[in-house]
């Protein structure tokens, strides 16, 4: 696995690293295993002053990571310095936060004694990340876990391989200790040999599905605690009396930030029969007036994709779809610029049998479909093995929302964009992976919630029966 960065819209190497040695993984381990036997003397309080530290360098680097991650992967550099921003403020929040989600709880119980749920750290995290936002994926694993006192091993992406060397710069020049991120370049067989070393007691991956189904199966094999992020076929439904107005500002905006290049990126367009032809007309109108270039200059609105693997990967789908009897309402032609570039497409009359119903299309490629009630748009929605976010809008967003429970995924916006904020937990269902990131639930994701009972003295007449002490005659 090469890690290079290779800037997408030059298409010029910029920087080679080598990859990572044994003797380099079995040191960060050895190290990552002895802090986190350290910090369990640690106050919570000094790490949280240590990642209000992490959040304030962020910022004072902000320019200069947001320009290596649109280097590193293309995207347009406001959307690069809203990501790092976004990242402080994942760390503040937790930092602020964590000590009151990581109390005891007191439970009410008719055992002898007092009952709580002690919240302890369980170890070293390995940690797999993927290029499309690479400070942010980072930052949601992190933050909890620093606070709770976990280390963390991180392999990144092999196309962001800057990007992910100067976060974990960032966050050690803050004042975290050595170990507490330690950032590898590592091949997935060292990952692997890495989840069955005993030091490592968890692994959260944000991937592709068949990156998922490796890791989750070493992670499985030695019996480590595992959360899975992974892809999406999100839908946007737009109800018979949606304000058509909101949702032709956000439909373009939910498929085209980040160059389509997101889990979250809402890919399937569920849209009433009295609404449908406005829809399609009006996204045309917005996706042909884009201006694709120098992701660098803040009047460019079409970041080239990722890679040139990424996006022959697309044309391909694409061109497997319209074989297969899709519509190309509006792109699928070249864009005469020497970047990674793909021009912004509309796909209809994509049935059931067509490759395009099943496959996510990572990149600016929109499926509209035509529905005739509320139950069609439903069930088109939940036929995926999808489930990670959606976007329901309607004109009563009471009724909306009763859709948007009704649609089987882990997220569902109602009138809004899809946002991402450390309150908010982030995550799926069915192939879309298991798990939450983020907010208090995330907080919880690798931590050893450990049942205390304590008693003045033994009480053998246990009213729950069965599991109490031997009486003196061994009965």
């Amino acid at each position: 696995m090469a890690y290079k960065t290779v800037n997408p819209y030059t298409n010029e190497v910029v920087k080679e690293y080598p990859e990572a040695t044994e003797q380099e993984l079995q040191g960060a381990i050895a190290t990552s295993y002895q802090l986190f036997k350290d910090m369990k003397k640690q106050p919570i309080a000094d790490r949280a002053k240590i990642l209000h530290a992490v959040a304030k360098n962020i910022r004072t680097h902000a320019d200069e990571l947001a320009k290596a991650a649109t280097v590193d992967m293309g995207k347009l550099l406001r959307e690069s310095k809203g990501e790092v921003e976004l990242c402080a403020i994942i760390a503040d929040w937790f930092a602020d936060h964590a000590e009151d989600l990581l109390k005891p709880d007191k439970i009410d119980t008719i055992a002898t004694g007092e009952a709580e749920v002690q919240k302890h750290a369980t170890g070293v995290i390995m940690m797999v990340e993927p290029w499309n936002f690479p400070y942010y994926q980072i930052m949601r694993v992190f933050a909890p876990n620093f606070m709770v006192g976990n280390t963390m091993i991180l392999k990144h992406a092999s196309n962001t391989p800057t990007s992910a060397k100067m976060f974990a710069d960032v966050v050690a020049e803050a004042g975290a200790p050595k170990g507490a991120l330690t950032n590898l370049f590592l091949s997935y067989d060292q990952v692997t040999e890495a989840v069955s070393d005993p030091r490592i007691q968890g692994v959260a991956l944000t991937g592709s599905e068949r990156g998922g189904r490796s890791v989750a199966e070493a992670a499985g094999k030695n019996l480590k605690k595992n959360t899975m992020e992974l892809g999406g076929m999100d839908a946007f439904i737009v109800l018979k009396d949606a304000n058509l107005d909101d949702v032709n500002d956000i439909a373009w905006r939910a498929r085209l930030y980040n160059a389509g290049q997101v889990c979250t990126s809402s890919k399937r367009f569920i849209v009433m029969d009295n609404l449908y032809d406005d829809f399609v007309a009006k996204l045309k109108e917005n996706f042909a007036s884009v201006k694709p270039g120098d992701p660098m200059d803040d009047d460019t609105t079409l970041a080239p994709m990722n890679s040139e693997k990424a996006k022959n990967k697309l044309q391909k789908q694409v061109d497997e779809a319209v074989a297969a009897g899709a519509t190309v309402e509006y792109g699928n032609e070249p864009i005469d610029l020497p970047g990674q570039f793909f021009k912004p497409t509309i796909l209809t009359n994509i049935t059931k049998d067509n490759p395009a119903y099943s496959t996510e299309m990572f990149g600016p490629v929109a499926h509209v479909y035509k529905v005739h009630s509320e139950e069609e748009a439903i069930e088109l929605a939940n036929d995926s093995m999808f489930g990670l976010g959606g976007i329901v809008f309607g004109g009563d967003a009471d009724h909306a929302a009763e859709v948007a429970s009704q649609v089987e995924t882990g997220m569902v916006f109602v009138n809004n964009f899809m946002s991402s904020l450390p309150e908010l937990p982030f995550g799926g269902v069915k192939n879309s992976g298991y798990g939450r990131e983020m907010s208090s639930i995330g907080q919880m994701a690798f931590v050893n919630e450990q049942l205390i009972v304590k008693a003045d003295k033994p009480n053998l007449a246990n009213p729950a029966g069965g599991l109490v002490a031997l009486d003196k005659n061994g009965k």
